[in-house]
């Protein structure tokens, strides 16, 4: 079994005129829903083989935060192909993602979400329906979509997930 954690990266500043967006930092709200989804990701044992990051400011940040909060650390990788890529572009990322058990991507709106929607499956029962049903409401920042995939990273498709956590900071800090 495959476990694939989609994480939006935490608030970030809005940052004025002259800011980039790739260099906005995490908020003070931001750098808290981050520690909060890595004690989340420690105490539900979700512990990454693999991380794919962004590699814009608030999701490397985000990504530190996590970090803290886990046990081990995983292989990182800071990817600009990450950088407010769409939905096929961070599943063809997944697809490499090698023989791993558990990759993490942290990444940004409006792929992340696109992302989880489309790889998650038709839901098997009412609390999968409930999720999903959740997860297309709104998915705020630093909300964590846990999904779970039979066989190999590469044989990923579209429906073929089991939505079996859909967590928004507000629902854990």
């Amino acid at each position: 079994m495959k476990t694939l954690l989609l994480l939006r990266h935490a608030k970030a500043e809005t940052g004025g005129k002259e800011a980039k967006d790739h260099e906005r930092v995490l908020t003070a709200r931001g750098r808290a829903n981050a520690a909060a989804m890595g004690a989340y990701l420690h105490i539900h044992g979700y512990m990454p083989d693999v991380v794919l990051c962004s590699a814009a400011a608030r999701t490397v940040e985000t990504w530190e935060i996590v970090a803290a909060e886990l046990d081990e650390t995983p292989r990182v990788e800071l990817l600009e192909q990450l950088y407010l890529a769409s939905s096929r572009r961070i599943q063809n990322l997944i697809r490499e993602a090698g023989d791993v058990e558990t990759v993490l991507v942290i990444g940004h709106n409006s792929g992340v979400e696109e992302c989880a929607a489309e790889l998650a499956r038709v839901p098997a029962d009412k609390e999968e329906a409930r999720r999903r049903e959740t997860m297309r409401e709104k998915y705020p920042t630093c909300a964590l979509a846990v999904l779970e995939f039979e066989g190999a990273w590469e044989t990923m498709a579209v429906g073929m997930g089991a939505l079996v956590e859909f967590v928004r900071p507000k629902d854990w800090a």
